[in-house]
């Protein structure tokens, strides 16, 4: 969760910058577009680079349980179906016990029921790190604030110079926000996600990739929407919210019939995401 958090810097800020500067379509573009991304590149690539990649159904169900349930959410606030204040609340009422649970001790965790408590299990192994960075210190917490401002900086600049390339070019902020962004600002996720898969540990990978789209709509989507408002949807951020929804489904599903997602499984969620940004590019 936290190397979710952190790879969805730029992610975040993108999306954030834009809807500040009154690009919505641009906004809403790269928190959609890069969950679409997310699945196609952090699952889909990622087993096609390792392989496989492997996780118990306990675990993606618990996984993929929460993300569809958020990613349901997401496509409701951008299709404004759902206020955003609702949203957000039940965002965080499907996210909080998640993430309570994940993080429980070992002693803590024999409590939990028997899929619950494996599926907990199996996560909490995968997500140990190859080598202990030892105890951090005060120059750890200051070296955070010039990290995320270059984090932030770096996006906002991107957001900027990435729409007036496309004003000169002619091509639309759900083009630049959907497509273009959602992918540049992907690439920290998808180098975390191929190096957990090349390393065999396959629930740590779902678990970043599909955090990482919880995070993309609480923090990047609910949050802007909630103080700033994203103002009237078009039809293709409908498209973008349904094909949102149904890659995540699609993916989980096909996690789920084969203990985990094997190369041609990788090969065609990336054929169906290329489907995905001709249709965006094309309409």
């Amino acid at each position: 969760m936290v190397t979710a958090l952190g790879a969805d810097g730029p992610e975040i800020s993108s999306a954030v910058a834009a809807i500040v500067s009154g690009h919505n379509d641009t906004g809403v573009g790269v928190v959609v577009g890069s969950n679409v991304f997310n699945i196609a590149a952090l699952l889909g690539l990622s087993a096609a680079i390792a392989g496989r990649v492997r996780i118990h159904r306990h675990g993606l169900l618990l996984n993929g349980g929460v993300a569809i349930a958020i990613a349901v959410l997401g496509a409701l606030v951008v299709a404004r179906w759902l206020p955003p204040w609702a949203a957000f609340v039940l965002v965080l009422l499907v996210a909080a016990p998640y993430v309570v649970v994940s993080s429980l001790h070992s002693r803590l965790r024999e409590r939990l029921p028997g899929p619950l408590r494996e599926a907990v299990a199996e996560e909490q192994r995968d997500a140990r790190r190859d080598e202990y960075a030892g105890r951090g210190g005060a120059y750890d917490a200051v070296a955070v604030v010039p990290a995320l401002a270059g984090v932030v900086g770096g996006a906002t600049a991107m957001v900027y110079a990435a729409q007036s390339l496309g004003d000169r070019l002619e091509i639309s902020d759900v083009i630049i926000g959907t497509i273009v962004l959602a992918a540049l600002t992907g690439i920290p996720n998808l180098l975390a996600a191929v190096r957990l898969a090349l390393h065999g540990r396959g629930a740590a990978c779902v678990s970043e990739s599909l955090n990482s789209n919880n995070a993309n709509v609480l923090v990047g989507l609910c949050v802007p929407a909630l103080i700033l408002g994203i103002g009237s949807p078009s039809g293709i951020e409908r498209f973008s919210a349904a094909a949102m929804v149904a890659m995540t489904v699609g993916a989980v599903a096909l996690g789920y019939s084969g203990g985990g997602l094997t190369r041609r499984e990788g090969a065609l969620i990336i054929a169906v995401y290329a489907v995905f940004v001709v249709f965006v590019c094309v309409v």
